[in-house]
Order: structure tokens, then sequence, then C-alpha cells
């Protein structure tokens, strides 16, 4: 076993807590590819007429009608949501902090920690849940509310030809031509304001933090404020700089102000920590799912 993976499973048992630091790197490696097969599985139809190559692309391509863009943002919600998670890995990582006083804040936004069994009250979704829609334009009874979107979400796939098992695998029946529309009365409309409804997803000022999202975010801070001298694992996976400030700079920041703190990270890329806090930092180069696998083995 790689020394530094030691190292680190060393530092997580002694510790008195963990702060785990997710980001799209540790989805990705739990099988949330968002090109390759499962695009060409789910989305061929919508590559070859629009001509992207991948979900995070057909997220943003302006569609002639909202029939077309709920029949693809349906599809990317269930696989990347409700379907069955790819992998083990949110199981394994779940087996490397119980029983240990833990927090988790989160980039991600396709549940999978609550799904995997990690304890809600201990979770902080920061960029919102595909498993929620919300207003376009929140405001007066819609401001800083969120609606369930699980049934609607089904009808909309049943509506263009797919079935879903009883575990919620998403299934395209053989020689059945899939519709890339759904019909117009299942376009979401919201209860409370009557405007469209949008995916719960951050990208503008117009996020809908909901009281679950503010619940979520004075538990983090209170978690943080509890812990701020105790001996602490600072746990960053699979962590860009896309939003560095929500998760990396913070786990800097935080092991900088405790010398008891240490930081660290599982990447691709094993980028070194900042020179300040080095002598407390585990920088591990590699696949976060393998490296996990071996943590708890």
């Amino acid at each position: 076993m790689n020394e530094k993976i030691l190292q680190l499973k060393d530092a997580i048992a002694k510790a008195d807590a963990v702060m785990i630091g997710a980001g799209a790197g540790l989805s990705t490696a739990a099988g949330y590819v968002y090109a390759g097969e499962r695009f060409d599985r789910y989305f061929s139809d919508f590559g070859k007429r629009y001509g992207f190559h991948d979900m995070y692309s057909g997220g943003f391509y302006p569609y002639p009608d909202m029939e077309t863009f709920w029949a693809y943002w349906s599809r990317n919600i269930w696989i990347n949501r409700y379907a069955p998670i790819p992998g083990d890995v949110y199981d394994r990582l779940l087996d490397l902090v119980k029983g240990k006083d833990y927090f988790v804040i989160t980039t991600n936004v396709d549940h999978c920690f609550q799904r995997a069994g990690f304890d809600k009250r201990r979770l902080f979704y920061t960029q919102g849940d595909y498993g929620l829609f919300q207003s376009a334009n929140p405001h007066g009874a819609s401001a800083r509310k969120t609606y369930d979107n699980k049934e609607t979400v089904r009808a909309m796939l049943l509506a263009q030809g797919f079935e879903i098992t009883q575990n919620d695998a998403l299934i395209i029946p053989e020689g059945r031509v899939l519709s890339m529309r759904v019909p117009t009365e299942l376009i979401p409309r919201c209860p409370d304001d009557g405007g469209p409804m949008t995916t719960n997803l951050r990208s503008d000022d117009r996020f809908a933090e909901d009281d679950g999202w503010q619940a979520a975010a004075a538990s983090y801070s209170a978690w943080v404020r509890a812990h701020r001298e105790a001996e602490i694992v600072y746990l960053e996976i699979g962590v860009g700089y896309n939003t560095p400030g929500i998760i990396k700079y913070n786990f800097w920041q935080q092991v900088y102000e405790n010398s008891r703190a240490l930081y660290a990270c599982l990447n691709m890329d094993g980028e070194p920590a900042p020179g300040e806090i080095a002598e407390r930092s585990i920088v591990i180069a590699g696949d976060s799912a393998e490296i996990i696998r071996e943590l708890v083995l």
C-alpha cells in the first residue's frame, strides 16, 4: 500500500473529526461520466441533431422550444440523480468515516451522499440538487422555494418512450425510436407564481436557496465553529478550480488556523498544498475510487 495512503488512513483513525469536501472528481470516480458510453447510450439522438458530445454541453444548448429542453433535461436529471449509482465509491467513503464525527460539504448536485446513507443532517449541498425544480424567476410566494421533481421527470421520460425499472434504472426498449420532445402539458409551471420552472442548479443570482439549503448552511457553519481547535482531517476529494473558494481555499484556511488540523487531497493531478500548510498535508494523486478502496481495506 502507498505510504501516503497509510499515513492518511492512520490520521483519519486518530482524528477527532473528519470534514469531507467533495467536487466533481468524486462523482466521476463513482461512474458519473458525462461523455463517452453514458452519453451515447442516452443522448446519441441529441448529439446527432445538435452537434454536442457530452452532457455538460447539452445543458447549455439553446434548444428550439421548452418541449425539447425538458426532453434533454429529464434524461440528464434521471440518470444523474435517480438511476442506481454506477459504482460503490460513496459506500466505501461512508465506511471510512462511519463512527466518526464527520460533516460533508459538496458542490455536486447528484445527491449521492444521502442516497449512500450519509446522515442528511451532516450534508451541505452548496450548488443545488438535480432532484428539485425551482421557479425560473423566484419572487413572492416562490422565493426561496424548491419543488420535488421525480414524478414529473418520470412522466417526461415515459412520454419519450423510455421504460423505468423498479430500482429506477432507465431502459430504452430494443428497436424503439425515442421522442426528443415532451408533451406541452408536462412542461413544469411554478405552483406559486405561475411562471416557468427550471432546475435548482446554481448558475446566477436567481438560484433558490430554500429552507433546506439555509438549514444545511447553518449546520455547516456551526460544525466548523465547534471544531476550530479539534484534531481534524480536512479531506478534499476531486475538487478543481471552478469554485475553489467553497472547498479548496476554505480548507487551506481552516488548516492554516488550526495547528492540530491536517489537509488531505485526493485528486488526479496531485497538485502540492500551499507552503504554509505543506508539513500538515497529504496529497495523493490518482483515481479517487481506488484510493478510497485502499483506505478502507
